[in-house]
Order: C-alpha cells, then structure tokens, then sequence
C-alpha cells in the first residue's frame, strides 16, 4: 500500500527568545555586509535599529525575518535554526512592515479588504476565507491603528501616512509572533509620524507580549514604548541592550561616527550634532 507523507506543520517555540543570533555573517561575494553580529530579542521587547546608510540594518533585519541565510553563524528565529526547518511554516508567524512595500492591488480595493489580505497572505482577497469573525478583526485593526474612518476608503486616495497604518494593520491580521518595520516613517510628514507612533505605541498596550523590531534613522521615529536598540556601524554592533543604557551620547556618536548629544523629553528621543568651534 503506497504512503502519503503529510506535511509536518512547525509551530513557534515559545519556551525561549523570539530571535537569536551568534556570529552571524552575511557576504555578497567576498565583500562582508555585517560580521560578527550577536543579538537576541525576546518576546515584549521593542527594539529599535540605528545606524547609517549601508551600516547593516536592513541585512540584519532580512535574516531576522527569515528572507535572508546568514553565510556563518546561527540564526535561531521562533525557536528554530535556519536551515534545519521549513521555513515557510516560520513566516506565517512574521509580520512585516516596510515603507517600500506594495499594498495587495491597492488600486482598486478599500483599506478593511488590504487589511483582509494579511489574513490570507495573498496578494488578492479570498473571500470565502474571510468570516464574519475574521472581518471582524480587520474592522477592530484598523481601529487600533486608528483608521476606522479609512474602513471604506479606497487605498490609492489615502495618504502617505494613512497608508503606512493601514500596512500596520495588514501585518497584524496574521497574529504574528514577530513584527518586524523596516523604516516605516520613510516618506511621512511629521502629522503622519506622530499618528504611526500613535498606532505603535498603542499596539504596545493591546499586545504586550509582541515581539517587535523596528529599523529607522531618525531618534524622533523611536515610539516612547521601545525598550532596547541595536545600532550597527560598518556592518557590526557597536552596542545592544536597553534603550536607556545604550542610547547615550557616547554610544550614538561612536554608531554614527559624528559627536551628538541626546535627548529624551516625555518619553521621546531626539539628537543633534555638536558643532565644533
């Protein structure tokens, strides 16, 4: 009698940290785009990344999020080495934000059926997936990103910002474990930044317990709510560990390469530089 070989469904392992590196490299070629790098997330942790342009950060984030092997070193992301799993069982445990990131067929839908779309993960609805349950949450999302006026709005007339919620929202329907941002603030005028803190920053209460990275430039970008940064300079760390800790005057300039002072007024991050008579 012939077998069929069911597939074997990887769940999260929720026992230890959401995301484990140890001496990860990744190489194009010969030329290294980060070396060494040893950082660990756990689950209620907000991290923030730092650095400059072509420092790592994207790379290190494309390896958290399993888009990306290391070329040495582990990376353990759910509880799972890469590698030894199928890592398509992994991602549906991922959400993923990016200012670059393509809206599914935002032309012609309304943000409550984009926001659907992470449900399914796919590029267009599946309708006959979608309960009234699974509407319903699309529908409370939106609220929580504070988009409940976009419900029947078509995407392609929404803003900048109004969009980079809705995406927030759209990463959230799966229930992910792991909710990574690359740059989410590119683009917005400071109306749409402070709505997107908003949104993050209220996520925080609604989902304590969420895991969640988010890659920027700007120290005004950092939610009030972040509890640790990673900064990165020529593709290493230069300093991880809680926010207060690491984000001083003396970490910031040696990331950045340029003497700053910091500051922290009601729970928000600023810097500018230190100009040398």
């Amino acid at each position: 009698m012939n077998r069929v070989n069911k597939p074997v469904f990887v769940q999260p392992n929720l026992d230890g940290p959401a995301v484990e590196l140890s001496g990860v490299e990744v190489h194009v070629g010969r030329v290294p785009l980060v070396s060494d790098v040893d950082w660990r997330v756990d689950y209620g942790q907000r991290w923030v990344v730092l650095g400059r342009n072509g420092a790592g950060k994207s790379t290190i984030l494309s390896v958290a999020s399993t888009q990306r092997f290391p070329s040495a070193g582990t990376a353990v992301v759910l509880g799972h080495r890469m590698g030894a799993v199928d890592l398509r069982d992994v991602r549906t445990h991922i959400g993923f934000v990016g200012a670059n990131q393509r809206l599914p067929d935002a032309e012609n839908h309304d943000a409550h059926t984009v926001v659907l779309t992470g449900h399914s993960g796919s590029v267009l609805p599946l309708w006959d997936r979608y309960d009234d349950a699974i509407r319903d949450r699309a529908s409370k999302l939106l609220e929580l990103v504070g988009c409940t006026e976009l419900r029947d709005r078509p995407v392609r007339v929404c803003s900048q910002g109004e969009r980079a919620r809705v995406r927030l929202a759209r990463a959230l329907m799966a229930d992910p474990l792991l909710l990574l941002l690359d740059e989410p603030f590119a683009g917005l005028d400071l109306p749409g930044r402070e709505d997107l803190l908003m949104a993050l920053e209220n996520l925080t209460l609604a989902q304590p317990e969420l895991a969640t990275v988010t890659v920027t430039h700007h120290l005004e970008e950092i939610p009030s709510t972040a509890t640790h940064a990673l900064m990165v300079r020529r593709g290493k760390v230069t300093a991880a560990g809680p926010i207060d800790e690491v984000l001083t005057d003396e970490g910031l300039s040696a990331c950045y390469e340029r003497d700053v002072e910091v500051h922290r007024i009601n729970g928000r991050w600023a810097a500018h530089a230190i100009r040398r008579s």
